[in-house]
């Protein structure tokens, strides 16, 4: 188990992850098409260089899965129980072919669970920087949290 128990964590902790992930073509378009996404600017070439960009931009929900996946195994792997949501979800720059990502997140809120004794609700600040370390993307995710089991 890798994961932090909800009882460890302290609002203000960041987390900087690791694995660095360079996003490939094949990554975003199989992305996109296995989730039936037909937007030409995640798939067009052509079209994309008449475009202010000038190429194919990677999917957006993409890019949210990397930040929430990478961020895993240093967080929730083990202790989470459930994904709750995710709010204020935003992409402030383009993610392109060849981009590498870090990954970082911040606890934000902590809070006991009403409902769950044994479990708390954690809210958690990721964010997605490329290469040059620009914000490419940030959310923040909530999250149910086992608490350390006592011995």
């Amino acid at each position: 188990m890798a994961g932090v128990w909800f009882d460890e964590m302290e609002v203000g902790q960041v987390f900087d992850h690791p694995i660095r992930r360079t996003v490939t073509e094949t990554d975003n378009v199989l992305f996109t098409t296995m989730t039936h996404n037909p937007a030409r600017l995640h798939l067009d070439e052509e079209y994309m260089k008449g475009t202010e960009y000038g190429q194919r931009l990677v999917n957006s929900c993409l890019t949210l899965s990397l930040m929430v996946g990478i961020s895993v195994n240093e967080t929730t792997l083990g202790t989470g129980v459930a994904n709750l949501g995710w709010d204020e979800v935003r992409f402030p720059k383009p993610v392109f072919h060849g981009d590498t990502l870090r990954i970082e997140t911040e606890v934000v809120a902590l809070r006991e669970s009403k409902s769950r004794p044994g479990q708390g609700i954690v809210t958690f600040e990721h964010r997605a920087y490329n290469q040059h370390d620009e914000l490419v993307g940030s959310c923040k995710r909530s999250g149910l949290q086992l608490k350390k089991p006592k011995d």
